[in-house]
């Protein structure tokens, strides 16, 4: 498929929105700080990010929480349900990485298409549904579905996203490979993969220097094509799709980390074809999101700070959440990663979610008693709401600690 020309024919068709408003705008913003917004998020912002109760000292990251692409795609699910009252809404996946927003839509009778066994199940569309598309996008096959089945399509996808789409659909028309950092089975990967040609999904620099060396000194192609099952595109051929490639990524990923990937790739293809022919062999465009980079850099900031322990706020299924967590880890500060104030037990209990770890934990006692200082940050699809319910339970928690008649 011609996905270039489909995407612009799609722009063309009276039953797809983007980038238009649908006229209640105002109506959805004041719904939207009601639901969303904290007065004591913004005094402690006007107190330079800190906030001292008790024993407690909360330090919040500079930057944190919903990001313009996010608030964006929200928004105009919203205005959708206001727009189209008396028509069946769904979305093809969650709006964004976060359960209370997810729930808020289902209670506005907005319906998510069902994933079975890995697949999403579109049985259910029927011709003039409104099929919403979320922030981190839509493969293009679904798009086609959907619109050869009649729907009308609202598409919330970010434009960092659409960035990354453009970078790759540049890789192809050169007929290069394109080197994607991201989770191959994230759903923004998912769709980024749909608009390249050739591609293969690296997860990160270990990967990434795998394939390196196996452009500079060859090696087992089996090897090669078992250890990126399902990561790269049909027929891919290690042989030979490794001759010329760009760099794209999913733009929720570590962004020292794509740059990282993206050197090592091009002094890969230096060494291996010289100066004079880099550019028939690689490509290198700046896709990383700017949310995302300013949330990683206030991270790093915050891991610096005079802090005991790090709450990371955040749906478990959102990458960039994750790797704010990540941050911490590194940093050897006791870090939990939550995905709101109902995993925080007023008995001082927490169950939270290692880094990459599958289950969740239950630890007691997680605030010890006495003074302390907390970091706290959220990532890209956390309402600020979420962030000061966890914060008065930290407050409640310490409180409760304090020995009778001791103030």
């Amino acid at each position: 498929m011609d996905t270039k020309a489909f995407k612009r024919a799609l722009n063309h068709s009276e039953n797809y929105y983007r980038n238009q408003g649908f006229g209640q705008k105002d109506d959805v913003a004041g719904q939207m700080r009601s639901q969303y917004e904290s007065s004591l998020i913004q005094k402690i912002r006007d107190h330079n990010n800190l906030l001292v109760e008790g024993d407690v000292t909360i330090h919040l990251a500079e930057s944190f929480g919903f990001c313009w692409g996010v608030e964006r795609a929200v928004a105009m699910a919203y205005e959708a349900r206001q727009h189209f009252p008396g028509q069946k809404l769904w979305i093809t996946n969650e709006i964004i990485h976060n359960p209370e927003v997810n729930e808020q839509l289902k209670a506005m009778d907005v319906h998510f298409i069902e994933v079975i066994d890995g697949t999403k199940d579109f049985s259910g569309v029927r011709n003039g549904d409104v099929v919403i598309l979320p922030a981190f996008g839509a493969s293009v096959q679904e798009m086609k579905l959907l619109h050869d089945e009649g729907c009308t399509i609202v598409d919330t996808t970010c434009p960092w996203v659409s960035k990354v789409w453009n970078t790759v659909e540049k890789h192809k028309k050169r007929e290069f490979t394109s080197i994607i950092h991201g989770k191959y089975k994230h759903e923004e990967t998912v769709a980024t993969s749909s608009f390249a040609g050739t591609y293969l999904v690296v997860l990160n620099l270990a990967e990434a220097e795998y394939v390196a060396n196996y452009i500079l000194n060859g090696g087992d192609r089996a090897e090669f094509l078992a250890k990126f099952a399902n990561a790269y595109s049909d027929g891919f051929d290690p042989e030979k799709d490794l001759d010329a490639v760009g760099i794209a990524n999913q733009t929720t990923m570590l962004k020292g980390e794509t740059e990282q990937i993206g050197k090592l790739f091009e002094r890969t293809m230096l060494k291996k074809y010289g100066p004079l022919t880099l550019n028939e062999h690689f490509h290198s465009f700046n896709t990383i999101c700017d949310a995302t980079q300013e949330r990683q850099d206030a991270m790093f900031s915050l891991v610096d700070a005079d802090i005991d322990l790090m709450v990371v706020i955040g749906g478990f299924n959102s990458s960039n959440t994750t790797h704010l967590q990540e941050i911490a880890v590194e940093h050897n500060i006791p870090s939990f990663h939550i995905d709101s104030a109902a995993r925080v037990s007023l008995g001082n209990r927490i169950e939270h979610k290692p880094l990459h770890g599958d289950q969740l934990k239950q630890e007691s006692d997680w605030l010890p008693a006495g003074k302390i200082s907390v970091g706290v940050t959220s990532g890209a699809s956390t309402p600020d709401k979420a962030v000061q319910e966890v914060i008065e339970k930290i407050f409640a928690i310490k409180k409760a600690q304090v020995p009778a008649g001791v103030s």
